[in-house]
């Protein structure tokens, strides 16, 4: 069942936290607001697509700070700034670091509810390449430990005979591990296998 996105308001105004949960609310966005980013971190993130509009100037921790706070917790929600004391230096360090979007207020509120829009739908399409991959490595570790290197052979473009010489091992070995390999990973050719395997080996942290 996909969960409901959630847009999260950082802001210590309470009139621009109110006006933005009512703008967003009304074109049916669940929004919770925070006035704070370290009011943020106390809450327990849901496991659904979100993503955060964040002012750059708060009380304690700043809009910039908290950006890279939540990249050293490995949290990736796309964000959004908005501001109002906004410069070319702060806007370009920003988006350097993954930013959607950097507004200055006053804004039209429709570029806000478009940045809103393509936030969630890259914060959707991030979680869904996340499953793949995590749904990959779990078919991959059901693999024997054989198996494993019979499908690594196959994909760096060995042949069946090249393979069982390489394993000391006979041909008609090396085509039942490939074939209950490629069972396992569901893939339906060698071409399907070698793109699995090129998004595991994408996946791996530096």
């Amino acid at each position: 069942m996909t969960q409901t996105p959630v847009v999260f308001v950082v802001d210590d105004d309470p009139s621009v936290r109110s006006s933005l949960k009512f703008l967003m609310s009304s074109v049916g966005l669940q929004v919770e607001s925070f006035d704070s980013a370290d009011a943020l971190l106390q809450r327990k993130l849901p496991d659904a697509p979100s993503c955060l509009v964040l002012d750059v100037r708060l009380r304690g921790l700043s809009g910039l700070d908290f950006q890279r706070e939540l990249a050293a917790r490995n949290c990736h929600m796309p964000i959004i700034f908005i501001t109002g004391h906004g410069d070319i230096p702060m806007s370009v360090r920003a988006m350097k670091a993954g930013a959607v979007e950097f507004l200055t207020k006053p804004f039209r509120d429709q570029d806000l509810l478009d940045a809103v829009r393509i936030a969630l739908e890259k914060d959707r399409e991030r979680r869904e390449r996340k499953k793949e991959v995590s749904d990959l490595k779990e078919r991959f570790n059901s693999l024997t430990p054989r198996e494993q290197k019979v499908i690594s052979m196959v994909v760096s473009g060995m042949l069946n005979k090249q393979i069982a010489d390489q394993l000391g091992t006979a041909e008609n070995t090396v085509k039942v591990h490939r074939s209950r390999a490629m069972e396992k990973m569901q893939a339906q050719s060698v071409a399907e296998l070698v793109k699995m395997i090129a998004k595991l080996e994408s996946s791996v942290e530096p």
